[in-house]
């Protein structure tokens, strides 16, 4: 197979965005094509379009080709680190180097060009053998689409934003995408529209809107585990211990009582204390908890959705960057009050969600709590680890 690419010139103080970026520009001074294209089916890629025109039809992908400065023809395609600032009438179709092999590619003179006209950009010709490379390259790849960590070397990294974006890290660790963008996209603008409508019932700013800001005042989880864990830290006060489960089962069963709760509310509420002291069990035993931790409250489930429902509110245009920046500081701000540090607020936020999906199946949703802990708590970039609480 040939090897010929053109990569452009790249400045010598340009760093690169993303490990994509880093990736694709050391394979280039590298002259090595294949790990070019290895790079590429890793990546997240994207095609720009028209809001208007996705909207019209978003079923449809229009890339069309253009003919560069130099005369050359291209369909252009972006790497997620050199997007464009976000605009009302600019989004993005996401793509993977599978669908852009598969296309059809009728015109032997088409270059793909990535990220053109910016240091990174790189021109690769589209023969049938290249496109069959491409699509090898796919299938081999060593990158799942999500579990991973990510981020920008541009985005926020310190401040009040900062903390809020790190703040939604489990869900952003959990898709696979950067930390701290606050830009153009989190996924393809169709599919953030498919999931705001399936997942939440959202289909436009006003729903997305009400979502958000009952997510903010910790309204959308039910508030039963708080109620009891609430109990446990009355008890652990007034008698300067923690209490045996058993003391604290009966203490909320009665409290419940207290305030009206019928008998079948009553063994909900007892059940309930049973689920989070044999879930706490559990997080000692995996590290989401020291062996003496305990949860004190679960509203971080609401408060960390909130931060990522405010970036897929960006990326499907049902608001502006101020509007969203402003939930996410406040989304911060709010957990910056309840909890005392990263770990405490992850443990939180891990009995929240598996107390409203796991059903003690101890299955992805609990796994996945397990995988963002650990590595937002150990790797070298996280900003858990840069990033103070207080």
């Amino acid at each position: 197979m040939s090897s010929r690419r053109t990569p452009a010139p790249r400045a010598a103080s340009w760093i690169p965005p993303s490990e994509t970026e880093q990736r694709l520009q050391e394979a280039s001074l590298r002259g090595d094509f294949p790990g070019q294209i290895r790079a590429l089916a890793d990546a997240e890629l994207f095609i720009a379009a028209p809001r208007a025109a996705v909207d019209a039809a978003p079923d449809d992908v229009h890339w069309p080709p253009r003919q560069t400065a130099k005369g050359l023809l291209v369909r252009e395609i972006l790497t997620r680190g050199m997007l464009p600032p976000w605009h009302p009438d600019l989004v993005f179709h996401a793509v993977t180097l599978r669908w852009v092999a598969e296309f059809p590619w009728r015109d032997p003179r088409l270059l793909l060009a990535v990220d053109h006209g910016t240091p990174a950009e790189l021109l690769l010709p589209t023969t049938p053998e290249h496109r069959a490379g491409w699509l090898r390259a796919y299938s081999e790849r060593e990158r799942a689409a999500g579990d991973r960590f990510a981020a920008l070397r541009h985005g926020p990294l310190h401040g009040p934003l900062a903390f809020g974006l790190a703040y939604g890290a489990h869900l952003a660790f959990r898709n696979g995408v950067p930390w701290n963008d606050v830009g153009s996209v989190y996924s393809g603008y169709t599919q953030e529209l498919d999931s705001l409508r399936e997942a939440w019932g959202v289909t436009g700013r006003e729903g997305w809107r009400k979502e958000l800001d009952a997510l903010l005042d910790g309204r959308n989880s039910p508030p039963e585990p708080d109620f009891a864990l609430r109990v446990r830290e009355e008890l652990r006060h007034a008698r300067g211990a923690v209490p045996t489960p058993d003391a604290w089962r009966e203490t909320a069963a009665g409290h419940a009582q207290d305030l009206g709760a019928g008998p079948a509310a009553v063994r909900r509420i007892e059940e309930l204390v049973r689920r989070i002291v044999r879930y706490e069990a559990r997080f000692r035993a995996e590290g989401l908890l020291a062996p003496d931790g305990r949860v004190r409250r679960t509203v971080a489930y609401d408060y960390g959705r909130a931060v990522n429902l405010a970036r897929w509110g960006l990326s499907a245009r049902f608001c502006a960057p101020p509007e969203a920046e402003q939930a996410i500081v406040h989304a911060g701000a709010l957990a910056r009050s309840a909890y005392a540090s990263w770990e405490e607020y992850s443990a939180g936020y891990a009995l929240g969600r598996v107390l409203r999906f796991d059903g003690e199946e101890y299955g992805c949703f609990h796994e996945g709590n397990v995988a963002a802990h650990r590595t937002l708590t150990a790797h070298e970039g996280s900003p858990w680890r840069h990033i103070p609480w207080r």
